[in-house]
């Protein structure tokens, strides 16, 4: 086992989006909205948690390259009364590309989201009947000086 040699590869930039989404109960997403959840703001709480996760991508998967990251954005959109989307884009100029980034950035920010107001997610059981983390996916890949339909021309 080892990781892939990238040695040989030229730093370009490398830009990743990827997307995924939480359902909550219509209550929770009022609260969240109103600004009433108890442990504060989960928007702003899970931006900051995408972020940092972003940023320590190789401590947490093993065989991933460590990233001189230049850029992390996380974007939280409620999409309708029991629906919110996490959207991290990530950008670099590197040897390999910042896919595994974009994705955990997302993961963590909508677990940081479950964990900042599962106590109104919880029914009489202490079960999560409803609540779901879903579709974590890359919707994005750019590599400069690469033509595609995922990919940029370098300018």
């Amino acid at each position: 086992m080892a990781m892939v040699d990238i040695s040989s590869k030229p730093e370009v930039f490398r830009e990743a989006t990827a997307t995924g989404t939480i359902k909550l109960n219509t209550k929770t997403i009022r609260l969240i909205k109103d600004g009433k959840i108890a442990k504060g703001d989960p928007i702003y709480t899970a931006k900051i948690a995408g972020i940092l996760a972003a940023k320590k991508t190789s401590t947490l998967i093993p065989l991933c390259h460590p990233l001189p990251l230049t850029n992390v954005e996380v974007e939280i959109e409620v999409l309708d009364k029991s629906t919110m989307q996490i959207t991290s884009t990530v950008k670099t100029k590197a040897q390999t590309g910042v896919e595994m980034e974009a994705l955990v950035a997302t993961a963590i920010s909508l677990l940081t989201i479950w964990d900042m107001v599962k106590q109104y997610e919880k029914n009489v059981k202490g079960q999560y009947p409803f609540t779901a983390i879903e579709n974590i996916r890359v919707v994005k890949k750019i590599k400069e000086g690469v033509v595609g339909e995922r990919k940029r021309k370098k300018t």
